[in-house]
Order: structure tokens, then sequence, then C-alpha cells
């Protein structure tokens, strides 16, 4: 039964075959004539045939054409996030550079107008550049290159004038034979250099301009605390000097802490440096009525047998302002000054700084004027 069936399929489909491919006649009339083609079975199979194989290859072409767009599309997508990193990468680099060049100016500027305090220089520190992450980066960074190399040069001009102005001033506060070390104590601590940078990031550079900055900040902070004017302004007699003498009391070798200026009773005393009165008193060890003021860096200076004591203990007094007068108090046989500088608690002879140089003055004046640290030179453009 089944075998009959496809017997009877297969019949029908070889007819329908056939037919589908069965000699077909075409005829053409050009107005004159009539003609007669006949397209046979195998010529519509080929025909047939070959219209598959195109469409085939059409297709075939098609979603390969699809497949090539989708991936360039996705390799274009991947591009594009890769330009767009860069200009993000450029963008930030431009920013991140122009704030650090804007920090570095605000820091030069501080340092070289003398108007600068530690704290604010240490905030204004700039940190070291970071290297640019990527070739676009770096070609943002490459218009900035000239204004480095300025920065820089200016940098090192300021640290070779403050090691310059170092160097003098410890030269001249040297020969009145305090040693500038002391002038670079941390409060609190034994000594040694205070140089301390919290930032760890900052720029070498200005790390070192701004230690060589603070150090000599120290130093002339502290020769405002030397003793550099005369107590007595007006003639007075020196009656003694300072160390062994002959005690005129009891006669005999003793040691004088100070030297003795003779004057008329009432002769104005004044401060010889600037500083905080930390006695102003009677004293029962012979000074009589004694002022003595503490001008730091363990700095001190005694005024004693005063007639009348004008200074305040706790009062801030400047460099020659008046403090007392001149009397025969105490352990005195007449109306003198006994003046006493003092470092670390031990008596020093005062005469070096009674007769310190006009050079110590010039640096209190310009400690007390701010001036300005010196630099100069022609500029990277001029001819």
């Amino acid at each position: 039964m089944m075998t009959n069936f496809a017997s009877t399929q297969n019949a029908n489909f070889s007819v329908r075959f056939r037919n589908l491919f069965k000699p077909r006649d075409i005829f053409l009339h050009d107005g004159k004539s009539l003609r007669r083609f006949t397209i046979g079975a195998k010529i519509q199979m080929a025909a047939t045939f070959a219209a598959f194989l195109l469409l085939a290859w059409s297709c075939f072409a098609t979603f390969q054409a699809i497949a090539l767009m989708n991936g360039d599309v996705a390799q274009m997508e991947r591009q594009l996030a890769r330009m767009q990193d860069d200009v993000d990468a450029m963008r930030a680099e431009t920013r991140n550079h122009a704030a650090l060049l804007e920090q570095r100016q605000a820091f030069l500027a501080s340092v070289i107008s003398g108007q600068a305090d530690a704290s604010q220089l240490r905030a204004l520190l700039p940190d070291e550049a970071t290297q640019p992450r990527n070739a676009a980066a770096r070609t943002a960074s490459e218009p900035y290159a000239e204004i480095d190399g300025l920065q820089n040069a200016l940098a090192d001009q300021a640290r070779a004038a403050t090691v310059q102005r170092y160097r003098e001033t410890a030269q001249v506060i040297r020969r009145l034979g305090v040693n500038p070390a002391r002038f670079h104590r941390n409060p609190g601590a034994v000594g040694g250099p205070f140089e301390a940078v919290d930032s760890d990031n900052a720029d070498p550079r200005f790390r070192e301009l701004f230690v060589s900055w603070r150090r000599l900040d120290q130093l002339e902070q502290g020769v405002t605390a030397i003793p550099s004017s005369q107590p007595v302004r007006s003639t007075t007699n020196f009656t003694s000097g300072f160390g062994v003498r002959s005690d005129p009391f009891r006669g005999r070798a003793a040691m004088h802490g100070g030297v003795d200026l003779a004057g008329p009773y009432g002769t104005p005393i004044y401060a010889t440096a600037d500083g905080i009165v930390s006695r102003s008193e009677w004293n029962n060890g012979g000074y009589g009525n004694l002022v003595e003021i503490n001008h730091g860096q363990g700095i001190q200076t005694r005024y004693g047998h005063l007639s009348r004591l004008i200074a305040q203990p706790g009062q801030r007094v400047r460099r020659g302002e008046l403090i007392g007068l001149m009397g025969s108090t105490g352990r005195s046989t007449g109306n003198h000054l006994h003046y006493e500088v003092r470092i670390d608690g031990h008596a020093v002879n005062p005469i070096p700084f009674m007769q310190s140089s006009d050079m110590l003055l010039a640096l209190q004046r310009r400690v007390e004027s701010n001036p300005p640290i010196a630099i100069g030179g022609p500029t990277g453009g001029s001819r």
C-alpha cells in the first residue's frame, strides 16, 4: 500500500517537474515578419539554476556585508571611546597643570615679597608635578614647558639669594660670639636645625627653597633678640668691666658679670633689644631696683641699681624704649648702671654687643622693614 502511494507521488512530482520545464515557444513580430523561438527544458533548467546561484550569492554577500558593518561600528565605537578618554585626560592635565603653575607663582611671590610667614608658605608649597598619563596628556602639557622652566629658574635664583643672605647674616652674628644654630632650635627640644616640611609630595626644588627661606627667617627673627644698642645715650664713665675684679666692698677678687656705666642721677636707661620684661622689681642679690628683659633664644639683659622702674613685668618693649632711670640702689657706691648680657643663663661680656657693628644694626632694621629677597638677571626673552 505504502509502496504504491510513494510511486504515485513520485509520478505526480515527475509530471509537475516536466510541466514546469516543458519546451516553450516564443513568437517575435517586428512589424514585417513573424519569428518563432523554442526554449527547451534544459535551457530553462540551466537558467533557473543560474538564477538560484545568483540569488544565493546575493544573500550570502548581503549577510556578510551586514556582519562586517556591525564589526566596523563596534570598532568605531571603541575608537571613539579611546578618543574621548584622551580628550578627558587632556582636559584634566590642562586644569591640573594650570592650577600647579598658579600655586607655584603664589609661592614664589610670597617668598620674594618678604611679607610671607612660615605657615602661609607651608600651605602654598606646591606639589611635585605628576607625569602625564598618556601621549595626549603629554601633548596638553607641552605649552606649559616654557613657564615651567621660568618658574624653576626663578626658584633657583630665589634660593641662591636666600642662601647668600643667610651667610652674610650668620657671619655678622658669629663675630659677636653667638652661634647661629641657636636660632634654629625647635621650642621644647634641646637643639638642632628645625626645618621640617610636612608635605611629602612637595616639589623638591620648591621644598629646598622653603627650607632655605625658613632658616633665613629664623635667623633674621633671632637677630632682633641680640642686644645691639647702648643702654645709656648720654655721656657716661666706664667704671668697671666684665670679669674678675677687686670687689669694692670686700677688697678681694670677685667675678663681675657685667659692666658699670656711671652718670648723673636719673639718667634715662633704654632697652638694648626687643623683648618682654621678665622682672621689674627690687632685688635682694645686690642689683637693687632691677629690670630684666627676656629677648628670646636664651638671651637676656639686666639693668641694675636703678632709681626708678618704668617698664612693668610682662610688658613687651622695643629696642631703644625707656625702661628706667639711673640710680644707686642695692649694692652700689654711687650713681651708675650695672648692665649685663646673659646667654642661656650665663653672663657674657657685654662690650662686643655694645660695640656691635653697623652691619648688625642694618640687619635688625632690615628685619623690621621686611625687604624683599633681591633677585634679578635678564629674562629668557631679553636681547
